[in-house]
């Protein structure tokens, strides 16, 4: 069998330009030679007969006009036949021999693009192609592939942090899960080593009721979680005032006796996104401020827009001190705040209360709304955290509102 030859882009490039320069050569020499044949057909011949005293031979007796014209004409198609051969191959092989070289200097950014291709691997993204200065195709064909290889670099890094990230969640939430199960297991083992009582099974079965609703927490954090990281589902025009306004209602009444003062300045902030993810993300940042503030503390929700445009959502409260190194950990799942507790019930204030869940749904929310979230410590004691949305949209007409004390901020 046969195999077929396998002709090289610039051996084809060089078989290709000495093909156009033979066939140009052909053209014209076949051309001239037309041209000349027509010239010498048309020419006519002149005896010019002198008197006595000419020198140089005389012309031939035996010959006539249209013998020695047709001669002629023969002997200088033949010449210029061979002439234009023997140029035509000499240019053909200065063709082939310019057009490889011009092939290789055409080739050769596709070459270096070629091996450095070679060289990458997903463990060394870290070479790009060189851009030439032309700003020709071939300029483009590198600036593409470095673009794309920008976007491999990405989406290997964010996969690296994905599969870290789930290797600690995995971990954390295995521990969370088996947390109340050892204390339901001990507190049933405690209470039935010998003859309990009514009390003792009274505290038994308060103790197991307090960590089966622990344990329905955590469920529900992991779910809302697991819910805001699956991506925007329904995006929808969305005011980020009337969303915190919402909360605000809902959470204010029950303060009760903590003494704790509520501030709130809600600016128009309209965004595209979806109503239920920016609700839970609003709930969990202000039940966060209240859970994680002191008595006689304060909290202060503000909305609006940033001078480039972006919409905003600002929870700010008084708390414990935490340190810088500590905000980018309060992020985390299962990672919970040093401070006291204001409120505390069944609800908690929000999907994932008390489970260390609260701050990581807002930012699985944020990132699916393609926004940004930033934690700073307080100097007062507490947190100061700002979520961003660049993604806005025109703001309405209503004027901004205010608002202090525990009055309800939907009036």
């Amino acid at each position: 069998m046969v195999r077929a030859v396998r002709l090289t882009a610039r051996t084809r490039l060089t078989l290709l330009h000495t093909l156009l320069v033979l066939a140009s050569g052909a053209l014209l020499s076949l051309l001239t030679y037309l041209l000349t044949r027509r010239s010498l057909t048309e020419r006519k011949i002149v005896w010019h007969l002198t008197g006595p005293g000419t020198t140089g031979p005389p012309p031939p007796a035996d010959l006539s006009s249209s013998e020695l014209a047709g001669d002629v004409r023969d002997e200088a198609l033949a010449t210029l036949v061979r002439q234009a051969g023997i140029a035509l191959v000499v240019v053909t092989l200065l063709g082939a021999v310019v057009g490889r070289l011009v092939a290789g200097r055409v080739l050769l950014p596709i070459r270096v693009i070629s091996a450095t291709a070679q060289r990458l691997s997903a463990e060394n993204l870290s070479e790009r192609m060189p851009v030439g200065r032309a700003g020709d195709e071939l300029a483009a064909l590198a600036e593409t592939v470095n673009g794309m290889l920008d976007r491999i670099g990405l989406g290997i890094a964010e996969r690296d942090r994905a599969l870290e990230s789930q290797r600690l969640f995995t971990a954390s939430a295995a521990h969370e899960l088996r947390a109340p199960l050892t204390t339901m297991r001990t507190a049933i083992d405690v209470t039935l080593d010998g003859e309990p009582c009514r009390a003792e099974l009274r505290a038994m079965a308060l103790d197991v009721r307090a960590a089966v609703d622990r344990h329905r927490r955590t469920l529900d954090g992991l779910f809302a979680l697991a819910h805001s990281q699956a991506g925007v589902r329904e995006c929808r025009p969305v005011d980020l005032a009337a969303v915190a306004g919402s909360v605000l209602k809902a959470t204010v009444p029950g303060l009760g006796a903590t003494d704790l003062a509520v501030r709130w300045e809600l600016c128009p902030a309209p965004m595209a996104g979806d109503p239920v993810l920016l609700e839970r993300m609003a709930a969990n940042l202000i039940g966060n401020a209240v859970r994680y503030n002191h008595p006689a503390g304060l909290l202060t929700v503000s909305t609006g827009r940033t001078p480039d445009g972006a919409s905003f959502l600002r929870v700010v409260n008084t708390g414990n001190r935490v340190a810088q190194e500590d905000v980018e950990q309060l992020l985390r799942p299962f990672v919970r705040g040093a401070g006291s507790s204001a409120v505390r019930s069944d609800d908690g204030g929000g999907d994932g209360a008390g489970a260390g869940l609260g701050l990581s749904i807002v930012q699985a929310v944020v990132l699916a709304h393609r926004g940004d979230i930033t934690a700073t410590p307080h100097q007062d004691g507490g947190l100061n955290v700002l979520v961003r949305f660049r993604h806005a949209q025109e703001p309405p007409a209503h004027s901004a509102e205010t608002g202090a004390g525990r009055d309800d901020p939907g009036r």
